[in-house]
């Protein structure tokens, strides 16, 4: 009988499968697909998972190695979420080892076994006596023994030193049989209570009704729902109620957030609701409670899983339900490594399992806007607030002829003034971290320019450090000018700390909250801060579009935004979409109780159509004039973008293997490998050189998705054995969000 060959994908970029032969002492019927195995990979062991089984490889026999364990009874990653990532694989050009491994907790990538976390307690063994004679000259065993005895059901491992308890005695009195030591699983989550529901539900007006209705009538299939809510509309509660169904027909929800900084809070919010078992997944969760949440919502013993964009490859035993709030933020997109779309591929993930899916956003994308004007998905809309809120007023400043101070206009310094003394919260909105965008020379001109990028470094002033937010370089800040030696260097612009201290100043009777990347970078300095400001007591908030996604302060009534002009003269075709988006999100912070909201907005352009459409028509005039200029201009979503991106030390080199490239795509098109493709490029990158590497791209358009990728996939084998390529980096992205 011929050896059993396993082909395995392993954690690389190369987009192939490696052969081994099976582990001795295993059946076949143990090697199912999607069990992991350690094998020899060079001259490091790595972690693989089984494709397929053979009985023949192109690989010689005795160069063939054998797997070293196999580490799993069940695969790993179920059937379903098995073939999601074979489809994201094929989609986005990947390797599947490596789509596989970003599919994986950290710890199973590296070889822990699946199973819930285990822990070890101590217990007094039967018959077991502190006057036994053997501890006659041994009192710390003697103590030891004592304080086991008082804890009838043992003590945990990780309490022996909260009850003195010393591991070394313990080990001796183990040596004499006296106490021994039991390995438990920790206990699943439970639930409290018969009832789903900790909480009454609010009454649904007759839009959150209707769109409840739409979801809860097809819970039992595939659809995809667009909830297209106004901020404050009370999207929160048609998904708690859509949750509160789906957990009542036994089912498990997935609900996705953008933002870490959004878990707590939607915990938080989660947890008052429902009697449920509720985990938490995202990046800032250690490596062990991460993989214990992931089990617990394999194995069925969490109810509702919520997490940012790597959650959807969670599994769950028994799905009911997806939901993707604030559906058009761009951090569902990965932008390094498997550059997958987290809402696409969650409806991807929806339609193989036959789930709902609800995208709910009070800016929905175009792309998704587009889908639902075309029929794919069903739009459900709540254009109003709920209760008693009203839309916040606009107000556009124009500021060209006023002076500024840090970025503050006389004018919305009286409105903040009248503000704060009205008892309620002000909202300063300004996307630029640090204190200023960057350091002049009065004398010379000389400007803080990062060593290693084609960008300007940022002034954090209470660092005394210049800062490049590309590529991370730090310098301390010069004393004198090092061009001309004079010591005249001014900071430029503002950013959110120049705008705290101005802030602070100005109104010494109240606080000032700083909210960006900096001051909330410590583990729950954010849930502090809220905390601080869900008080209600009158104070500034000043920060980047962290306070923008999802944040409810019932207080705020003025929303500031310091500059608006940023996207409007952008070199890309997505800037508009995204400043809309972000200007919309950051005005729905106003007014959301009873008190009504104003948003001022300066802005040197400040009768710029864009602008006027977007405050005086609101969000869906300014997206049906985005989508018919898109159109004319035959960009997503009415085509289909890759990017392939290189990077090289020296000047030249990246662009020299996109012209290969090139090359190579053309003469695929003439064979008849992909028809009616554009290839735009070589150019060089927006930003030619980041973190000391020289950086180019080449843009393929196509009008149809199917054509484009056929192209792809002959293209990249063709790409990966040009010897250009071994000295470049380089990397395919699929339907990029981001040109630069």
């Amino acid at each position: 009988m011929p050896d059993t060959i396993l082909r395995l994908a392993l954690p690389s970029p190369l987009r192939r499968l490696f052969d081994y032969l099976a582990p001795a002492g295993f059946p076949r019927s143990a090697l199912q697909p999607g069990v992991r195995l350690r094998v020899p990979f060079g001259r490091r062991e790595v972690i693989g998972i089984l494709v397929e089984l053979s009985d023949r490889s192109e690989v010689p026999a005795n160069k063939l190695k054998p797997a070293l364990e196999l580490l799993d009874r069940t695969p790993a990653l179920p059937e379903s979420l098995f073939r999601l990532c074979l489809w994201t694989a094929q989609y986005y050009q990947h390797s599947l080892g490596d789509t596989l491994s970003w599919a994986l907790p950290v710890l199973l990538r590296q070889g822990e076994l699946a199973e819930a976390r285990q822990e070890r307690f101590w217990l007094v063994s039967p018959g077991a006596n502190p006057d036994d004679p053997r501890l006659a000259r041994a009192p710390r065993q003697r103590e030891a023994l004592r304080t086991l005895a008082q804890h009838h059901h043992g003590v945990p491992h990780t309490l022996l030193s909260k009850l003195q308890l010393n591991k070394d005695s313990l080990d001796l009195l183990l040596q004499k049989e006296l106490v021994h030591v039991e390995i438990r699983r920790s206990a699943p989550l439970q639930r409290h209570g018969s009832s789903w529901l900790a909480q009454p539900e609010l009454p649904l007006n007759a839009q959150q009704r209707a769109a409840f209705n739409a979801v809860q009538s097809g819970m039992d299939d595939f659809g995809a729902f667009l909830l297209y809510g106004v901020t404050g509309s009370g999207k929160t509660e048609v998904y708690l109620q859509l949750i509160r169904h789906a957990l009542e027909a036994g089912k498990q929800v997935l609900v996705l957030i953008p933002e870490i900084n959004l878990g707590p809070q939607t915990f938080e919010r989660f947890s008052r609701r429902f009697n449920a078992r509720i985990a938490l997944l995202h990046s800032g969760i250690n490596d062990r409670d991460r993989l214990d949440a992931w089990l617990a919502a394999r194995d069925g013993e969490a109810d509702i899983v919520i997490g940012t964009r790597s959650a959807l490859f969670t599994p769950l035993k028994r799905p009911g339900l997806i939901i993707v709030d604030e559906e058009h933020d761009g951090s569902y997109k990965q932008q390094e490594g498997l550059r997958y779309h987290a809402r696409d591929l969650a409806l991807v993930r929806a339609r193989q399992e036959n789930l709902p899916i609800v995208l709910g956003s009070a800016t929905p994308s175009l792309e998704s806007l587009h889908n639902a004007h075309a029929g794919r998905y069903a739009l459900l809309k709540l254009s109003e607030r709920a209760g008693n809120a009203k839309p916040p007023r606009f107000l556009r400043l124009d500021v060209k002829s006023l002076p500024l101070d840090s970025g503050i206009s006389g004018p919305l310094q009286q409105a903040i003034g009248k503000t704060l003394e009205a008892g309620q919260q002000v909202l300063v909105f300004l996307n630029r971290r640090g204190f200023a965008p960057t350091l002049l020379c009065h004398d010379c001109g000389w400007i803080s320019q990062c060593p290693r990028c084609d960008a300007r470094m940022t002034l954090h002033q209470r660092h005394n450090e210049l800062r490049c937010h590309h590529c991370g370089h730090v310098e301390r800040v010069p004393r004198q000018c090092p061009e001309c030696s004079q010591v005249d260097l001014r900071p430029v612009g503002a950013g959110t700390e120049r705008a705290e201290e101005r802030l602070a100043l100005l109104f010494p009777d109240y606080p000032v909250f700083r909210v960006d990347r900096d001051s909330t970078a410590r583990k729950g300095a954010m849930d502090k801060l809220f905390t601080t400001i869900s008080k209600g007591e009158p104070c500034l908030l000043v920060g980047t579009q962290m306070l923008a996604k999802g944040h409810h302060f019932p207080r705020v009534t003025l929303v500031a935004i310091l500059d608006a002009d940023g996207g409007l003269f952008s070199a890309d075709f997505r800037a508009s979409e995204r400043m809309a988006q972000l200007i919309v999100q950051v005005a729905g912070r106003a007014g959301r109780a009873d008190e009504p909201g104003k948003v001022i907005i300066q802005s040197h352009l400040a009768d710029h159509p864009l602008l006027v459409q977007l405050t005086e028509q609101g969000y869906t005039a300014f997206a049906e004039q985005a989508l018919s200029e898109r159109r004319s201009a035959s960009w997503p979503p009415f085509s289909h973008l890759a990017l392939l991106r290189a990077e090289a030390h020296k000047p030249g080199q990246a662009e020299s293997f996109l012209d290969e490239a090139c090359t190579i795509a053309e003469q695929l098109m003439q064979q008849g490998v992909g028809s009616n493709i554009e290839l735009l490029g070589p150019v060089p990158a927006p930003m030619e050189r980041r973190a000391g590497r020289y950086r180019a791209q080449l843009l393929l358009q196509a009008g149809q998705r199917a054509p484009l990728h056929r192209l792809l996939a002959t293209w990249l084998l063709a790409l990966e054995a040009l010897p250009s390529g071994r000295a470049v980096r380089w990397s395919l992205d699929v339907d990029p969000m981001d040109m630069f």
